[in-house]
């Protein structure tokens, strides 16, 4: 193992405790007050694309010490941009040994967040972990316990949250100026891939292929199947629904203020031609995730958030007015009347943030719940994995969220969670 490094680290040393997540945790797992400016030491696992950019966000705060991924190419480019001083490990495991680390990033594929995840919170590290968080509902379920068993700090990466206009949509249809809501449309990019079927060729020696499919059932080597385009394999991953679901069900979420339930009922359509295209794709090596479909998905109040493929956003619909948000922009009269009559001092306020990364290193120093905290970010996912249940049995399903179960489904409860591969089971 690559000798530890020396940093500036402080912690209290008494046996007092420090609130977590309202769990009592050791209170050497925070920092002492008067090192809130020293710089953290932080570990990257997973850095190809998004991986190595939601590390770098992270080198604010705090040094990359360490890069572990399945493929060489990637952990030697991201240890150079991150200034060529990080050790790397081909095993993710090693790098959670390290006594020095004191958190991580998770830019695994997604098949691979759950089992980072869990190993990272067990060997006492917090944990900043892209979307979406899982591949199953059952697996939600995991990180939850064991986020309350250790008391570490668990960020997802749904930076929508800390986007002020998405704030301000939500505050205004807490705070009633919508009048009752009757709908919302989340629109999703219409980017889904589609291709194949694919040739199988020899595995880049820089790759190791076994370990890169972990959980999931084990192929040949495509190149499209792996990097970038996981994300159009159910194998790997739940498609734009996943993709992009995972940031705006989020905020519909958020604005309903379902963050700890969800729908009381799913059901997803798409047409003939793209249910044959799907069933062809899983037998044939090629991209087979759904790319065109609606689903409508109705909360408690009637509400109906049905999701759509077109320019991503968000639109809110009440009996009084509409508004509509999306990154870089927030429209709608009660937007406008804002100036003229502000939310009152006693209006009901979401959580604020300007930083997301920022926000997941503050909650270190704190020890409080981040903005996009291991709960609601597995009730929003868990959306998306009952839309994409739905779209695959091809029929409407009743949810009991309080149970997290489907009523009088047995298929379908039977697909909360999934096989997994030896030896990459999840304990």
């Amino acid at each position: 193992m690559p000798a530890r490094r020396s940093h500036r680290r402080q912690f209290l040393q008494s046996a007092s405790a420090c609130v977590v997540g309202g769990l009592a945790a050791p209170a050497w797992q925070a920092r002492a007050a008067d090192a809130k400016n020293d710089r953290f030491v932080v570990g990257a696992i997973g850095v190809g694309g998004q991986g190595t950019s939601i590390a770098d966000r992270a080198r604010k705060f705090g040094d990359i010490v360490a890069v572990s991924d399945v493929d060489r190419t990637h952990a030697e480019r991201a240890r150079d941009k991150f200034g060529g001083k990080a050790d790397i490990y081909d095993d993710y495991r090693k790098l959670l040994e390290r006594k020095d680390i004191e958190a991580v990033t998770i830019g695994t594929p997604d098949h691979w967040h759950t089992a980072v995840a869990l190993a990272a919170l067990r060997a006492g590290k917090d944990v900043y972990c892209e979307k979406p968080l899982t591949l199953t509902i059952d697996e939600g379920k995991l990180l939850i316990e064991a986020v309350h068993e250790t008391g570490r700090v668990f960020q997802v990466g749904t930076q929508q949250r800390s986007d002020a206009r998405f704030r301000q949509a939500c505050e205004l249809v807490r705070n009633g100026r919508l009048g009752k809501l009757e709908k919302v449309t989340v629109s999703l990019p219409r980017s889904t891939k589609v291709g194949g079927p694919f040739v199988t060729r020899p595995v880049p020696e820089s790759l190791d292929w076994e370990r890169w499919q972990g959980q999931a059932p084990a192929h040949d080597y495509s190149p499209e199947r792996c990097h970038h385009d996981f994300r159009w394999w159910y194998e790997y991953s739940g498609g734009i629904m996943t993709d992009w679901g995972a940031h705006h069900i989020d905020i519909a979420h958020w604005a309903l203020d379902v963050e700890h339930s969800g729908p009381l009922s799913v059901e997803g359509q798409m047409s003939g031609a793209e249910r044959k295209r799907i069933d062809e794709a899983q037998r044939t090596n090629s991209f087979n995730t759904a790319g065109e479909f609606t689903v409508d998905l109705i909360y408690p109040g009637d509400v109906l958030v049905q999701v759509v493929l077109g320019k991503e956003g968000l639109r809110f619909e009440g009996a009084a007015a509409w508004l509509e948000v999306s990154r870089g922009k927030i429209k709608g009269k009660p937007v406008e009347e804002l100036a003229e009559r502000p939310l009152p001092p006693d209006a009901i306020r979401l959580y604020e943030s300007h930083d997301h990364m920022g926000n997941f290193f503050d909650c270190i120093r704190t020890r409080k719940q981040p903005i996009s905290d291991v709960v609601s970010q597995h009730r929003s996912v868990s959306a998306c994995h009952l839309a994409n249940l739905s779209l695959r049995l091809g029929r409407k399903l009743t949810w009991d969220a309080a149970k997290e179960e489907f009523v009088g489904d047995r298929e379908a409860n039977g697909m909360l969670s999934r096989a997994q591969r030896a030896p990459y089971g999840l304990a």
